[in-house]
C-alpha cells in the first residue's frame, strides 16, 4: 500500500512538470513521412550541389568568366538551400535523448556530407581567389595592348612627319586612327579659317607681352603700317594681326615655302600625308620627336620673323630663347608653345594648298586698294558709306585670299576711314 502511494504521488507531481520535447525516435515515428521528405530533400540538394560543382570546374577548362560567375552563384545558392534545410531540422527536431541505430546511420551520413560540403566550399573559395587573379591578369594584357597602340600610333605620325611612310595600305588609316578623307574645297576652307582664327589667338599673348614689358601700342601699330586711320582704338589689334599674316604667309607660294633644303620638293601625296598626321598631333611633340622636320625648321624660321629681337628682349630680358630656336632647339616655354599652335594651322594650309592638282593659289591685298565684295570681305561688318564719300579702301590685309580650282576664299581686310556702327 506504501509502494502504490508513492507512485500516485509520482504520478501528480509528474503531471503537474512541463512538457519536454519527445526523444527523437518517437517523434519520428509521429511523423515518418516529414522525416522521409527532409532526408529526400537533403539527397537532392547534395546532387544538385555536385552538379553545379561539376560545372564550376568545366568553366575553368576553357577558361570562361562569365560560366565560372554563374557556376559560382549556383553553388552557393545550393550551399544557402542545405544550410536552410539544417536549421529546419534543428528547429523543428531537438537533440534527442537516445538515438537508434538508424538514426546513427543517419548521423554519419549526415556528417559526411557536411564534411564533402566544407571541401567544396574550400575549392569554391580557391576558385574564385583564381578568378580574380586572372581578371587581374586580363586587365593588365588589356593595359599593355592600348599602351603598344597608342606608341604605334605615335610612331607612324612620326615616320610620316619624317616623310618615311608615304606608301601605306589602304586600310592603314583605319587601323592607326588616322582618318584619310577625300581632299575638297570644304576641308580647305575649314583649314582657312582654323590659320585665320590662330592668328587672332597669337595675337593676343603678343600683345600682352608688350603692354607688360611697357610698350607703346599706339606707336607700334603705327609703326607696322603707319597713318592708319582706326573707327576705335580697339581696332589697332588689327595691325599686329596684319603683322603676323605677312610674316606666316611669306613663301607660300614655293613649293618649300622657303625653307632651304638639300631634299627634292615633297611630293602631293607626301604633303597630304604630312597633314593627315599633323593634324591630330600637338606641335610641341611633332617638333620634339622630329626636330629637323621641315614642320621643325619652319616653326623656327618663322618665329624669328614675327617675334623681332627687340621684342624678344623686352619679353624674357634676354636672347636666350632666340638663341636656343637660332641654334636648332625648340623651347618648352608657354609662348613658344602659344607660337607653336599658330605655326601649325599656317603649315597645315600649306600641305593641303600644295595637295590640290593643281596647287591652290593665293592673293594679297595691298593698301589703299578699292574695297571689293567680291574678292574682300571686311573684318569690321557693320561700317556706313554716306553719299558723295570715296569708295572704302584698305588699310590692312589680316588674312590673303584663295583661288581653289574655279572657288574663291575671300581676303580678309581692315578698312580705313570708315565709321563704324554702335
Amino acid at each position: 500500500m506504501q509502494h502504490s502511494g508513492v507512485k500516485d504521488t509520482q504520478l501528480r507531481e509528474n503531471s503537474n512538470q512541463k512538457v519536454h520535447p519527445q526523444p527523437m525516435e518517437e517523434a519520428t515515428n509521429q511523423n515518418p513521412e516529414a522525416m522521409e521528405a527532409l532526408v529526400s530533400r537533403i539527397f537532392t540538394n547534395i546532387s544538385s550541389l555536385k552538379s553545379a560543382y561539376i560545372q564550376l570546374q568545366a568553366a575553368h577548362t576553357p577558361y570562361d568568366p562569365d560560366k565560372i560567375q554563374a557556376a559560382d552563384k549556383l553553388v552557393i545558392s545550393e550551399l544557402k538551400t542545405l544550410s536552410e534545410l539544417k536549421h529546419f531540422y534543428r528547429e523543428h527536431n531537438p537533440k534527442p535523448v537516445c538515438v537508434s541505430p538508424q538514426d546513427s546511420r543517419l548521423a554519419a551520413e549526415i556528417q559526411e556530407q557536411q564534411s564533402l560540403l566544407k571541401t567544396y566550399e574550400v575549392m569554391v573559395r580557391k576558385f574564385q581567389s583564381e578568378i580574380q587573379n586572372k581578371d587581374s591578369e586580363i586587365i593588365q594584357l588589356e593595359q599593355q595592348i592600348q599602351e603598344s597602340i597608342h606608341k604605334r600610333v605615335k610612331l607612324e605620325k612620326n615616320l610620316k612627319l619624317r616623310g618615311l611612310s608615304t606608301n601605306e595600305s589602304p586600310g592603314s588609316g583605319s587601323e592607326t586612327g588616322l582618318s584619310s578623307p577625300d581632299l575638297s574645297p570644304d576641308m580647305f576652307r575649314s583649314a582657312v579659317e582654323a590659320a585665320y582664327k590662330a592668328i587672332h589667338d597669337f595675337s593676343k599673348p603678343l600683345i600682352n607681352m608688350m603692354k607688360v614689358a611697357g610698350w607703346d601700342l599706339d606707336a607700334a601699330a603705327n609703326s607696322i603700317e603707319p597713318n592708319i586711320i582706326y573707327a576705335k582704338r580697339a581696332h589697332k589689334k588689327y595691325a599686329f594681326e596684319s603683322h603676323i599674316c605677312q610674316r606666316m604667309f611669306m613663301g607660300f607660294q614655293d613649293e618649300s615655302f622657303s625653307l632651304i633644303t638639300k631634299n627634292p620638293p615633297e611630293t602631293k601625296e607626301s604633303l597630304y600625308q604630312q597633314y593627315l598626321a599633323l593634324r591630330e598631333t600637338d606641335p610641341l611633340d611633332a617638333v620634339g620627336q622630329s626636330p629637323d622636320s621641315m614642320f621643325g625648321k619652319f616653326c623656327q624660321n618663322k618665329y624669328l620673323l614675327v617675334v623681332h629681337q627687340k621684342m624678344e628682349a623686352s619679353f624674357f630680358g634676354s636672347l636666350d630663347q632666340r638663341n636656343y630656336i637660332t641654334g636648332g632647339g625648340h623651347p618648352r616655354t608657354a609662348f613658344y608653345q602659344a607660337f607653336l599652335k599658330l605655326a601649325k594651322a599656317i603649315w597645315l594650309l600649306y600641305c593641303l594648298a600644295h595637295s590640290f592638282d593643281p596647287f591652290v593659289k593665293i592673293f594679297q591685298v595691298k593698301r589703299d586698294s578699292e574695297f571689293s565684295e567680291v574678292y574682300m570681305d571686311s573684318v569690321v561688318k557693320f561700317f556706313i558709306v554716306e553719299d558723295g564719300d570715296e569708295k572704302p579702301k584698305v588699310g590692312l590685309m589680316v588674312m590673303p585670299g584663295f583661288w581653289i580650282g574655279g572657288s574663291l576664299i575671300q581676303s580678309q581686310v581692315y578698312l580705313t576711314g570708315v565709321k563704324v556702327v554702335e
